[in-house]
């Protein structure tokens, strides 16, 4: 599993198969080669808190955090469109790129929730998954910004993803 994978299944609303995946997680996260130790930390403090939460509570805290809350929209357009009619041609574009790559969309979410983004970027290799996500590194910035105001235990994750959305990244 890359982390992009990892990430885009952290990411998703929280399921008792999660759940019970959480020491084989752990597991991946120490032994994982495309990590660093700073994400590392982060993904492994995000699986203890996982860990040490009712389920109920980790889904009543994802409903609120992401589905209540649009400054927390999982929709990265809807941070840049809201509703607005240009947000259509933005999604029927990611569309298609996922289509040139080949990957068949198979889930009733719009093109531009993060997890499925993130389970597209897992395709790509590393330069390319950095150039792709770079194009949404300001959105990445601000729902970042948003949930670390919020207090949300996922802004452990979408740090990784934006750090992640820098071409700096290249130059190492």
């Amino acid at each position: 599993m890359q982390i992009y994978k990892l990430l885009s299944a952290l990411l998703e609303y929280p399921d008792q198969e999660l759940i019970a995946h959480l020491p084989e997680l752990r597991e991946h996260v120490a032994q994982s080669p495309d990590t660093d130790h700073a994400e590392r930390d982060a993904l492994q403090g995000f699986l203890a808190h996982l860990q040490s939460t009712p389920l109920t509570a980790l889904q009543t805290d994802y409903v609120q955090t992401f589905d209540l809350t649009a400054e927390h929209s999982l929709h990265l357009t809807h941070h840049l469109f809201g509703d607005d009619k240009n947000r259509g041609p933005a999604l029927i574009d990611l569309g298609e790129l996922y289509k040139d790559y080949g990957v068949e969309v198979v889930t009733n979410e719009l093109p531009d929730y993060l997890p499925l983004i993130l389970e597209f970027t897992a395709y790509l290799d590393d330069s390319e998954a950095t150039v792709f996500l770079s194009d949404a590194g300001k959105v990445l910035g601000v729902l970042t910004e948003n949930l670390k105001q919020a207090g949300s235990p996922y802004v452990a994750l979408l740090s990784i993803v934006e750090g992640r959305a820098t071409l700096t990244r290249l130059a190492a």
